[in-house]
């Protein structure tokens, strides 16, 4: 069943000036197809040619039935993010090379939309995560993320220590630079760099990656999507927890990091043509033989 879009908001990229003109272009486009076009106060500061009605990110995420975001994967995560919690699906454009989330190109922007607009699109639902750290039972942080959770030491500090446990079941002690918590959105970005497994966005799982572990044998793991990841800190040398490397706190010995699924998912709408493997190939840089 295609979705319905008569009202569509216009995100981009915060204090980046290259974006009006693709902005104007995408605007009159839709306007063309007697659409209602909304802007979020940030993007409106680069439009001065054209009045659109300006809003909040709640009242766009209350309003709009499509949120078009230009910019790059970071833009992306962010607006996100902030927007899971209405289920308003998102189409990213990317400035510059095509990213895992911001895969429609400027070059085609205005086909490819005018083909989604028409309903041939694929509906993605990525998962998020939701991170608390828990400090003698008082909840002290607490974010969302929809790459990933990662638990690192300080910098120029040594390793850290701490255990892990699913689902109340110990699994390990860890001495290590850190472990990486992630969907399989975040699969591609820092877990792909520290070993992890590259996890199709189907899937609903959450992959532990450890970060340089002082045993080799600790190898990634991959759960279920409704397992409750418990990190214990014992040695931290100014260890940090990070959500989607944006919000970040400060961890202490014996407090404890609690992962779970965000009951909330991100809905991504992709070109009908759009493969995820060709997406991996370009990215990176797997090649065929001639």
């Amino acid at each position: 069943m295609n979705l319905s879009f008569k009202t569509i908001a216009l995100i981009s990229k915060h204090q980046n000036l290259g974006v009006m003109s693709p902005l104007l272009r995408i605007g009159n486009f839709l306007e063309s197809r007697n659409l209602e076009v909304l802007l979020d106060s940030f993007t409106a500061t680069h439009i001065t040619e054209k009045e659109y009605t300006i809003l909040t990110l709640d009242e766009i995420g209350v309003q709009a039935d499509l949120v078009i975001v230009l910019g790059g994967d970071g833009t992306m995560l962010n607006i996100a993010r902030k927007l899971a919690f209405f289920d308003v699906p998102l189409v990213g454009i990317n400035q510059g090379r095509l990213g895992f989330l911001t895969d429609l190109s400027i070059d085609t922007m205005l086909e490819t939309l005018g083909s989604i607009l028409d309903g041939r699109y694929i509906i993605e639902r990525r998962m998020l995560l939701t991170a608390e750290v828990m400090r003698n039972e008082v909840l002290l942080f607490n974010a969302l993320a929809l790459n990933d959770v990662a638990v690192n030491r300080g910098i120029g500090g040594n390793m850290i220590e701490f255990e892990v446990h699913v689902d109340n079941e110990y699994v390990y002690s860890l001495r290590s630079d850190g472990l990486i918590i992630t969907t399989p959105t975040g699969s591609t970005a820092y877990a792909l760099s520290s070993g992890g497994p590259i996890l199709h966005p189907s899937l609903d799982s959450i992959a532990l990656v450890p970060v340089c572990p002082h045993t080799l044998s600790n190898r990634p793991i991959v759960v279920g999507p409704d397992a409750v990841i418990e990190v214990l800190m014992h040695h931290t040398e100014d260890a940090r927890i990070h959500s989607d490397s944006h919000a970040h706190f400060g961890l202490q010995e014996n407090d404890k990091v609690v992962v779970r699924r965000s009951p909330h998912a991100v809905k991504l709408l992709h070109s009908s043509s759009h493969s995820y493997y060709r997406m991996l190939r370009e990215k990176l840089g797997w090649v065929e033989f001639s």
